[in-house]
């Protein structure tokens, strides 16, 4: 046990540090502080030790030294048990600093500012204060170190328990996390510094802080354990963070993969649109002027396949699309939405026998991307890291290289080309009235997805358009789809036999639009 006679307060997030500070006093300890620390716990009536006042040397360089000092960092850095260093410390007048409440510079939150310089984003990497931290927590045997307000009432709990002493075990507990802020520090610094350069996207070495989001229920597979874990500095939309407004059973680890596929799709439409996902591939997708036709939409595209899939909405979840999803014969895994209306959860967790079981995903509003995002993948003992597939094609080379398409036609080709994206390759998509009718997706070859595709569709076939992730190396694929009464193509062109394609479509008198963007997804 250590008994804290004395302590050194600097920071940045002053919330509750007043009441935390009068509760520290009352154990008859010495508060020694810096600047604005030292001044708002002297106007709430304390007593203060001016931290330039105990090393003897004044605040200067417009802030940037104010406790970089022997003083500080030998009280912070002494071995107690240790003679030779109580010795030196002796002869030298400094004192044992037995807690550091420090936290940093807001440095994340500057750098997040439109329009912030370098020479702002330097100002604000803290100096002083990471070094505080890390002296305490090397030294957790003696020197308790805090660094966040959501730590103040333990601290206390743990001083009144102990008659004014922390154990050691409570101190090595706050130094992992006193490592693991200042380790998560530097790293934004890092990241945005080689970020001021568009090419160092890629740099020689990746700095990516991963913070545990939640426990999965299993892997892949039930003998498979499993976490989730969401990157530190995570810009716009993250499911990791998501929150769950359901009491259902804890998510697994294709829970998330799945709800991951269903939300990207999602993502892609204005209007309001349905997506519901089996195996990490849609198996009904749909949009409509409301949520309810979506879904009914989506559900019709493989109702069989639907049964135990996971759903995701791009608007607020409503009562009336709850009860289509409650109803007989229906059973939901888990459903993503932005948000939900208080009538809608209770529909979906009371009115189906799985409603117990169903995980309620809020995820809050789809906002567009402020920056490119960027994707991890292990593979062969590394990583694979990629700017994230945010593109459908380039305006300039989207062109029609037959016949132009019907209005309609055009919108439920779009519609396809979305979804097609979001599919495993080979993928085929065959669509109508923006409504997924049949899918075919991650085969070997382009035209057995496309004898899925057809065979899943059965009559609807006729008069759907077709959606193909790559270019037709062959026609074969193609005559398939206009077999079963394809109207419209769109794919990216590039094959060496182009020619023969579209030589086919014109053949069929059908419109085939060229996007030039390929969206391989493996």
């Amino acid at each position: 046990m250590n008994k804290i006679q004395r302590v050194i307060a600097s920071v940045t997030d002053k919330t509750g540090l007043p009441e935390f500070a009068k509760e520290l006093a009352k154990f008859n300890l010495e508060i020694i502080s810096t600047g604005g620390t030292a001044k708002l716990l002297r106007e709430s009536g304390l007593k203060i030790t001016e931290v330039s006042d105990y090393t003897g040397f004044p605040e200067m360089l417009d802030g940037r030294i104010k406790t970089l000092h022997p003083r500080v960092s030998g009280g912070i850095l002494g071995i107690r048990s240790n003679p030779d260093h109580i010795i030196q410390m002796q002869n030298h007048n400094i004192l044992p600093i037995d807690m550091v409440i420090v936290n940093l510079y807001r440095f994340e939150e500057t750098v997040a500012k439109p329009g912030v310089t370098l020479d702002e984003a330097i100002e604000n990497i803290d100096i002083g204060g990471p070094s505080m931290i890390r002296a305490a927590a090397k030294n957790h045997k003696f020197v308790t170190v805090v660094t966040s307000p959501s730590q103040y009432a333990s601290v206390i709990e743990e001083l009144k328990k102990n008659s004014g002493q922390i154990s050691e075990e409570f101190n090595l507990k706050f130094a992992k996390q006193a490592f693991k802020l200042t380790s998560t520090y530097d790293t934004a610094i890092v990241n945005y510094l080689f970020g001021l350069d568009a090419q160092d996207k890629f740099p020689e070495t990746l700095n990516i802080q991963l913070a545990k989001s939640r426990g999965l229920r299993y892997g892949e597979n039930p003998h498979q354990k499993a976490a989730f874990y969401s990157p530190v500095d995570m810009g716009n939309f993250n499911l990791a963070r998501a929150e769950i407004v359901s009491e259902g059973k804890e998510l697994s680890y294709n829970n998330i993969l799945d709800l991951d596929a269903a939300i990207e799709i999602a993502r892609e439409f204005d209007k309001p649109a349905c997506i519901i996902i089996k195996h990490n591939n849609p198996c009904g997708a749909g949009c409509a002027d409301k949520l309810s036709e979506a879904f009914g939409k989506a559900l019709s595209g493989d109702p069989v396949s639907a049964f135990g899939s996971v759903i995701a909405v791009n608007k607020t979840l409503d009562a009336e699309t709850a009860e289509l999803m409650a109803g007989p014969d229906k059973f939901i895994e888990a459903l993503a939405a932005p948000d939900f209306q208080p009538t809608a959860i209770e529909i979906l967790t009371k009115k189906p026998k799985w409603g117990k079981s169903l995980r309620l995903v809020k995820i809050g509003p789809f906002e567009k991307n402020a920056k490119p995002r960027y994707e991890l993948r292990s593979a062969g003992g590394g990583v694979l890291y990629q700017a994230k597939n945010d593109y459908l094609y380039e305006p300039e080379k989207l062109h029609t290289a037959t016949v132009e398409p019907t209005e309609k036609q055009r919108q439920d080709l779009l519609f396809a080309w979305k979804i097609c994206k979001h599919v495993k390759s080979n993928a085929i998509v065959l669509a109508k009235d923006e409504t997924i009718v049949g899918t075919g997706a991650g085969q070997m070859s382009r035209v057995d997805s496309s004898w899925i595709a057809v065979r899943k569709a059965g009559a609807r076939a006729k008069g759907a358009v077709l959606a193909s992730d790559a270019f037709f190396p062959f026609k074969d694929a193609l005559e398939v789809a206009l077999n079963a009464g394809i109207t419209a193509a769109i794919q990216p062109g590039g094959s060496a036999r182009d020619a023969e394609v579209i030589a086919l479509a014109k053949e069929h008198n059908i419109p085939m639009l060229i996007t030039g963007m390929r969206h391989f997804k493996h």
